[in-house]
């Protein structure tokens, strides 16, 4: 699992909320396969996309994904649908809540009958369990909880080696690795790393977690917490600057980032690079940094899938050509994007004898790996039953320039690395 490269991508957001076995319910009021869905029906595929668009944390925090995911499907529908169907989308506000994520669940799944889940981006994945009960898939969606480690027929945008069974992870453990640490300690030559946190349980608990991989790569580790009510990032700029940071780290929300970044050029703390995730590989860096030209031109992000600002690549242009209407662009559209691509390949496969519940459910546990055509690293779906005490991972990597935007580094496919995986409890 690409817990540290990527699926700590939701690091900015754990730090704001707590976390979010069920058996497969018979599908007889959705699935019959004596009966498939016939060929080129006016019928539309029905599909659903859950996101908190409005939320505690942000009106657009969490909607990337749903709109990369529209994209898509507004794209496949202009150029004939599925096997002559329409994708008709539906979409659900959870409003940040567990309640809204149930009833969102609910009305998906009972009311609008939808053949899968599309592109999740829930604050609190509360409804999990009962997608899974259902024997709904739920196709790329982003990590923000444990549940894509949790529950069969979950299958999150970043893979998973977990059992599934209703416990997460390992006996409540999820694992992560130690490639983004390796990668700037081989590549940069760092060797002092800095990790700054609130004080507050999921943020700190994060904080912890980025420690322990650094010190497992060889890092001199300087942790720094501010309080979440009224934090004084100056004194914490201060003291970066003195230990001789080469690396920041953070479990900061992308406000708390900005204003950490202002005060390291406050400060004149200059590091090889301030190292943030895939929730904030987004086009208004200028904005959200507009006070640190110094720290914005340090800004590292790492993830698992190909930089939307690759316009040379076939499969990133398509992307950037569907989404020109947007008024800005963000590493999780593409995810997004690549979520609804998934779907949609799972469907094609089933066309010619229906495109039910199951037969999706079952392209997706097909056991092969899935890279959207190049936009993903490979994404796997195994089930094993002790977890890795190492494995060989690659990651996406892209560092902010004026002028330029994001600029990758290196090829996502050959930065790999061997590397620990580290036991933690989401």
């Amino acid at each position: 699992m690409r817990r540290t490269a990527a699926g700590a991508a939701v690091a900015g957001l754990l730090l704001l909320l707590g976390t979010a076995c069920g058996s497969r319910l018979p599908e007889s009021d959705f699935e019959n396969r004596a009966t498939p869905t016939p060929r080129a029906s006016a019928e539309p595929v029905r599909v659903g996309v859950i996101s908190s668009a409005t939320s505690p944390v942000g009106a657009s925090v969490f909607t990337g994904p749903r709109d990369g995911a529209k994209a898509w499907f507004d794209r496949l529908d202009a150029r004939g649908g599925i096997d002559g169907r329409r994708v008709e989308v539906r979409t659900c506000d959870d409003g940040g809540s567990g309640v809204g994520n149930s009833a969102c669940v609910r009305r998906l799944i009972d009311q609008d009958k939808v053949v899968a889940l599309v592109a999740t981006t829930a604050l609190d994945y509360a409804g999990a369990s009962q997608v899974s009960r259902a024997g709904v898939p739920d196709i790329g969606g982003q990590p923000i909880g444990a549940a894509y480690d949790t529950y069969p027929h979950l299958y999150g945008i970043y893979g998973s080696l977990a059992p599934r069974h209703g416990t997460p992870g390992w006996d409540g453990e999820l694992y992560g690795g130690t490639e983004v640490y390796r990668y700037f300690k081989r590549v940069h030559g760092a060797r002092t790393a800095a990790v700054v946190s609130y004080n507050q349980s999921a943020s700190a608990a994060y904080a912890r977690l980025v420690t322990e991989g650094l010190r497992a790569e060889g890092y001199r580790v300087v942790t720094e917490q501010v309080d979440f009510a009224l934090p004084d990032f100056r004194a914490v700029a201060a003291d970066l600057k003195a230990q001789g940071a080469d690396l920041v780290f953070d479990a900061l929300d992308t406000h708390g980032n900005a204003l950490l970044c202002k005060a390291m050029d406050d400060v004149g703390a200059r590091v090889t690079a301030k190292v943030t995730n895939v929730q904030n590989w987004t086009s208004t860096v200028p904005e959200d940094y507009k006070d640190a030209p110094h720290c914005r031109n340090a800004l590292w992000a790492t993830g698992a899938s190909r930089n939307y600002e690759d316009t040379g690549d076939t499969a990133v242009r398509e992307f950037r050509d569907a989404t020109k209407g947007l008024p800005t662009h963000s590493q999780w559209q593409l995810e997004g994007w690549a979520a609804a691509r998934w779907f949609t390949d799972a469907a094609e496969s089933c066309a010619p004898t229906g495109i039910t519940r199951g037969c999706v459910d079952a392209y997706m546990n097909r056991g092969e790996p899935y890279t959207a055509g190049g936009l993903l690293l490979p994404v796997t779906y195994e089930r094993l039953a002790e977890p890795p005490k190492t494995r060989r991972t690659c990651l996406a990597v892209a560092r902010w320039r004026d002028g330029s935007g994001w600029v990758t580094q290196g090829d996502m496919n050959t930065n790999c690395f061997d590397v620990p995986q580290i036991a933690y409890r989401p």
